[in-house]
């Protein structure tokens, strides 16, 4: 999804479109995350960016979309862009010692 969202609408309270902006956002996120997901990969993964033009988008986490839209809001933009794109995500397991533990500092070592 490439998309400038309006922050203002005639005859709409501007919080009542910031709401239906991040309803949006998250219907999008929901919708392709019910996606069959393609043999050898694990979950739907997200590359996003969000800015006031397309230009000057940066990229933030799945996590900070919703953040930096109504950091865009509160800043008093007009309109907000977010770009969202889907690809494969893979797990990746942490490393492990021998004993099944996680790496700790040896005590003794310590001082």
């Amino acid at each position: 999804m490439k998309k400038n969202f309006p922050l203002h609408a005639e005859g709409k309270h501007p919080d009542r479109v910031l709401e239906a902006v991040k309803h949006d956002i998250r219907k999008y996120f929901k919708r392709e995350r019910n996606r069959d997901v393609p043999k050898g990969v694990d979950f739907w993964d997200f590359d996003c960016k969000v800015g006031l033009t397309a230009d000057t988008a940066e990229v933030v986490r799945v996590s900070g979309v919703i953040e930096a839209v109504n950091l865009a809001a509160q800043s008093g933009a007009t309109s907000v862009y977010v770009e969202i794109l889907s690809k494969h995500g893979l797990r990746v397991i942490k490393a492990q010692n021998q004993d099944g533990g996680e790496d700790h500092l040896d005590e003794s070592l310590q001082g």
